[in-house]
């Protein structure tokens, strides 16, 4: 397992951070307790979660999976061996997170009440990474970079209001950190503009999707990574599984997320389908693992920090960790690339 430093805050996380978002929906405590077991003893020391989760958002199981997580922490007694990453929702219609029933906004108010929750479910004093889970303003793709802009208007919470909320969490101790979610380069350079001119704390990271069918974080905010020492966490690097090939030619595995939920819409659009399938065939002809393949194209780029990985059986789980240790050829690299002038971002 490589570390890498997350931006300029001296800690140095995992190249793999395990994703929990089914802890409490997909998976049980104890299943979230033995596959935080099994990450931490193959050298995984970042964990991300949100006050979201778990996944599909409800509010039966919301915060669900930072309780698993708080009762892990008090099980095993070993906080200090975790950097912990956690989010707060940004604008949302969903009324459900806070004690008045107000809609969900970033704004000091909102992001310390959940802030105290958080620490409350997760029984622990602080939080290493606190991340915005997407932008306080009214934006396409929660934020992230759409190959066709679509304006949007609305309310929207200044980003100095929100940056100012959290300076004053750091100076508490309640957090120690600062990241981004589904942000664009352009949200990414204000946040970072706001913390010089005002002295406020800096963000360390950006957590957006990244994968094999959408790379189009590299088209702005790759630079900007690497220039101002903001490293990609990279969410979905599997496609929510639809790079393992499971889902080809319509195939719907009984308890897979896809036959549960039905929220892989961003993966079900004309041409996904077959990029996977070239993706699948450069796998095949290179003898790896579709999935192990995948990961270590995420891992690759210079400005990723971490990959995050999420699953629901330790089998899973065990493969995606391996993926740790493929370094992939410059042949395999080549082609991937080859296939993507071809297909492009299909599902952004």
């Amino acid at each position: 397992m490589q570390y890498r430093p997350l931006g300029r805050t001296g800690l140095e996380v995992s190249s793999i951070c395990l994703g929990t978002m089914t802890y409490g929906e997909q998976n049980t405590e104890a299943e979230g307790h033995a596959q935080m077991d099994h990450a931490l003893d193959h050298g995984i020391n970042f964990f991300d979660t949100a006050e979201l989760y778990s996944i599909p958002p409800k509010p039966e199981t919301q915060g669900s999976t930072e309780r698993i997580i708080g009762s892990w922490f008090k099980a095993r007694g070993n906080r200090d061996k975790v950097i912990l990453a956690t989010k707060v929702c940004g604008l949302s219609q969903m009324t459900w997170f806070r004690d008045d029933g107000a809609p969900a906004r970033p704004t000091r108010g909102q992001i310390r009440e959940a802030v105290e929750k958080s620490l409350t479910r997760l029984q622990t004093d602080y939080i290493d990474l606190y991340q915005l889970h997407w932008p306080g303003r009214p934006v396409d793709l929660f934020g992230a970079n759409p190959t066709r802009w679509k304006s949007a208007a609305g309310e929207e919470t200044p980003i100095a209001e929100t940056l100012d909320a959290f300076g004053e969490l750091v100076k508490e101790g309640k957090i120690r950190h600062v990241g981004l979610s589904n942000e664009s380069a352009w949200g990414t350079m204000k946040f970072l503009s706001e913390a010089e001119r005002t002295g406020g704390p800096r963000v360390a990271s950006v957590q957006n999707a990244y994968n094999l069918l959408n790379r189009t974080y590299e088209t702005a905010l790759a630079e900007v990574s690497l220039r101002e020492e903001v490293g990609l966490l990279a969410y979905s690097p599997l496609g929510q599984g639809y790079l393992t090939g499971k889902y080809q030619k319509g195939a719907l595995p009984e308890g897979s997320r896809t036959a549960l939920f039905q929220r892989a819409f961003r993966y079900q659009v004309p041409g996904a389908e077959e990029a996977i399938e070239d993706y699948l065939a450069i796998a095949r002809d290179a003898g790896l693992d579709p999935s192990q393949m995948a990961i270590a194209f995420c891992l690759t780029p210079e400005f990723v920090t971490s990959v995050i990985i999420g699953a629901t059986t330790m089998e899973q789980l065990a493969a995606d960790i391996g993926a740790a240790d493929l370094t992939l050829s410059p042949e395999v690299l080549a082609r991937i690339d080859a296939v993507h002038q071809l297909r492009g971002n299909p599902c952004p």
